[in-house]
């Protein structure tokens, strides 16, 4: 049943498309833009609740930021879709051992932060708000996360980043937005009206929102993570991504889905970190997780 639940959705705002597109292309952009999950838990909460709370603003947006404090390198760290900071309680955990300064925020409209919508776009932001404060040098970001962290740093305003890391990142916003529009069973009316509403409230057609595009310019080093079976951003994204990122390194994992959570991952974070050496059959292999 629960997979049948879009594709109702989807046919009741194609039924309205026969009356008015525009009003129902911008009801489906809505939809897509609606956050389900993300909502912290109490133990969440408590995690959080150890590193110190401020909150920043973006026009008028709260913007929940957790901070761990550190003699190292300022990291800052970017979760992806229906998530919040908490998703980085073990990475956080490992950084604070090695005595990294570590700030996490909440995306837009998910944990603590403001927003009754989220994308990219605005995402980017709130990290620009919150770079502008803590002034960090290494940026993890995980899923549109990931995605986020380039459009910000692709406006080459921000100079202090050497390093990034790159968890489960997409590749193209429009293949985001396919999947969205065939999980819906939307009509090819309402297709064209979402990307043309999406062109007039960003500037740019959604073929513009592109990770691999937008990171030829960035200089920093950088290592991208993504698992061969990520049932969520295709294997083939990170290929493209790796492509165009000059000075990085791609580690294929088999195993560890899309949350790309465990042992190796983060541990050859904290090797990147600290500048040591990768052994080069890391890049394009598989890693498989231990069970």
């Amino acid at each position: 049943m629960k997979s049948l639940i879009p594709k109702i959705v989807g046919a009741i705002i194609n039924f309205i498309g026969l009356f008015s597109a525009t009003y129902a292309s911008k009801l489906a952009l809505q939809l897509f833009s609606k956050p389900r999950g993300g909502i912290l838990t109490p133990n969440g909460r408590l995690f959080l609740d150890t590193g110190s709370k401020t909150t920043l603003y973006y026009n008028n947006l709260a913007i929940q930021t957790y901070h761990w404090k550190g003699s190292k390198e300022t990291v800052l760290l970017a979760h992806g879709w229906e998530s919040n900071s908490n998703r980085w309680r073990y990475e956080i955990e490992k950084l604070q051992k090695e005595d990294y300064d570590i700030i996490a925020l909440d995306g837009p409209a998910h944990g603590a932060s403001g927003s009754d919508t989220f994308n990219a776009i605005l995402y980017s932001e709130f990290i620009n708000v919150v770079s502008q404060k803590f002034k960090p040098t290494v940026f993890l970001g995980h899923s549109v996360g990931a995605m986020a962290v380039i459009f910000f740093l692709q406006k080459q305003t921000y100079s202090d980043v050497n390093k990034i890391v790159l968890l489960g990142a997409p590749s193209a916003f429009t293949g985001i937005m396919e999947r969205y529009k065939k999980m819906m069973g939307y009509s090819k009316k309402i297709d064209k009206g979402i990307d043309t509403h999406i062109e007039l409230k960003f500037g740019h057609p959604p073929s513009y929102f592109s990770t691999a595009k937008l990171i030829k310019n960035i200089k920093a080093h950088g290592l991208i993570f993504h698992d061969k079976k990520d049932p969520i951003i295709p294997y083939k994204d990170a290929l493209e991504i790796e492509a165009q990122f000059k000075n990085a390194q791609l580690i294929s994992t088999d195993g560890f889905g899309h949350s790309l959570k465990g042992d190796f991952v983060t541990g050859e974070i904290i090797k990147f970190l600290s500048h040591q050496s990768f052994v080069n059959s890391h890049n394009g292999t598989n890693h498989n997780k231990t069970k």
